[in-house]
């Protein structure tokens, strides 16, 4: 494991060791931990990049989301479930790396098109700018439209995490994609909640 105590340092490295995951903690002392969360998108990286922080304010989750941070784990955390989601997202940037994906595979909806294979979304007004992990989270919705989706499950499908863990990820990147995706996101049309089990996405085809 490499470390660097400087957020310059860190871009740095990345171009020099290719990690396969990113710890990245807010508080650097030259660049902002979101500042140079952005420099690695920007630049193409698209290994996981997991957001380690003590400011649990959902203003900075969300931020931190955005700008393409895979997750974001709050301190104080316990070492075992550091390691395991550590774990569960090198396995799935692994799988995704090597998965096969058929020609002209389009999941297509009324006013929405993802294309699994481009790994782009469009609707009406054109292209749809979505981070790695909100375009997984929506294709993994869609390629399932019409069930019920629970955290849990989403958790493990999406994000490979084995066990259930407490985490507002999943909502603040389900926020981020119906600002993105819905005509209005106060009253979504595609991805609708399940009061106190998950997410389902509506079979809306064209």
């Amino acid at each position: 494991m490499d470390e660097a105590e400087r957020g310059a340092s860190v871009l740095e490295d990345i171009d020099r060791f290719h990690p396969e995951i990113v710890l990245l903690d807010l508080m650097l002392p030259d660049l902002s931990g979101f500042d140079v969360c952005r420099e690695i998108r920007r630049a193409g990286h698209k290994m996981p990049v997991l957001i380690l922080s003590a400011k649990s304010d959902e203003i900075d989750v969300v931020l931190g989301l955005e700008i393409g941070a895979d997750d974001y784990i709050y301190k104080p955390f316990r070492p075992r479930e550091l390691l395991a989601r550590i774990g569960a997202h090198v396995r799935k940037a692994k799988e995704s790396a090597g998965e096969h994906v058929p020609d002209n595979d389009k999941l297509v909806f009324r006013g929405l098109v993802i294309d699994t294979r481009e790994r782009r979304v469009a609707c009406d007004d054109g292209d749809i700018s979505l981070t790695h992990t909100e375009f997984d989270l929506l294709a993994y919705l869609a390629t399932n439209a019409g069930k019920v989706l629970s955290r849990d499950r989403i958790l493990r499908s999406v994000w490979g995490y084995e066990h259930p863990i407490e985490t507002r990820v999943i909502d603040v990147h389900i926020r981020n994609l119906r600002r993105k995706i819905e005509p209005d996101p106060a009253h979504p049309r595609y991805i609708l909640a399940v009061p106190g089990i998950g997410y389902r996405f509506a079979s809306l085809k064209p």
